[in-house]
């Protein structure tokens, strides 16, 4: 973490009578940095907590929402359950897969995308369904899908289909995990950010189901 991240981090730790309380806030707060939870990052957040790295590591790797790979400014999550599935959700992952060129979790090589699939996103009603950056996109065909994939390569991000009730998507995995970390409104810089570190088209996957590297 940057000097001024763990300032941040140290104002987080502060909010809880013991240090490790703020475990998951504080891996937020490196996702939003780094694009994911990285092995430097473990160890870093270890020692500010005083916990094992193995500590650690066992709950970054116990949530989806904890990435193990640099994701993209833009993570587009596929509803893989029975409503979705039964109205061409697995043909929708597969053509957004072949369109990034990238397998399942991978992102693509701009650095934009990535595409992963999660369980239930409680739209049974909307399916099939998928999120960018955890708003819905319901009902969509495999063409609305990849217009809407096409849209985000081009860093447009349409409105979710709930917008007209308030609900608005994130700018990126950086806003997004900024404001999960309790930090309140994201910094503007934020954003446009993608990681640092490129997943690239091989990138491994980006949810804890087994897909992409173990964290040591």
């Amino acid at each position: 973490m940057t000097e001024e991240t763990l300032a941040r981090a140290e104002e987080l730790i502060a909010r809880y009578p013991l240090r490790r309380s703020a475990l998951l806030p504080l891996l937020f707060l490196l996702q939003a940095e780094d694009g994911y939870v990285s092995p430097a990052g473990i160890a870093q957040v270890a020692e500010l907590l005083g916990l094992t790295r193995a500590e650690v590591a066992g709950v970054a790797t116990f949530y989806t929402m904890f990435q193990r790979r640099p994701t993209g400014k833009y993570l587009v999550s596929v509803c893989r359950t029975l409503s979705c599935q039964l109205r061409g959700s697995d043909e929708i992952t597969g053509a957004l897969c072949e369109r990034l060129g990238v397998p399942l979790g991978g992102t693509d090589s701009s650095g934009m995308v990535t595409v992963e699939e999660v369980e239930c996103l409680a739209a049974c009603d909307g399916a099939p369904v998928l999120q960018v950056n955890t708003e819905n996109y319901e009902g969509l065909d495999t063409q609305a899908a990849l217009e809407l994939v096409e849209r985000l390569l081009r860093d447009e991000l349409p409105p979710p289909t709930l917008a007209g009730e308030g609900a608005v998507t994130e700018p990126s995995t950086a806003s997004l995990n900024w404001r999960l970390a309790g930090l309140g409104e994201p910094p503007a810089e934020l954003a446009g950010r993608r990681p640092a570190a490129g997943g690239g088209a091989s990138g491994g996957g980006a949810s804890g189901d087994g897909q992409g590297g173990e964290l040591p």
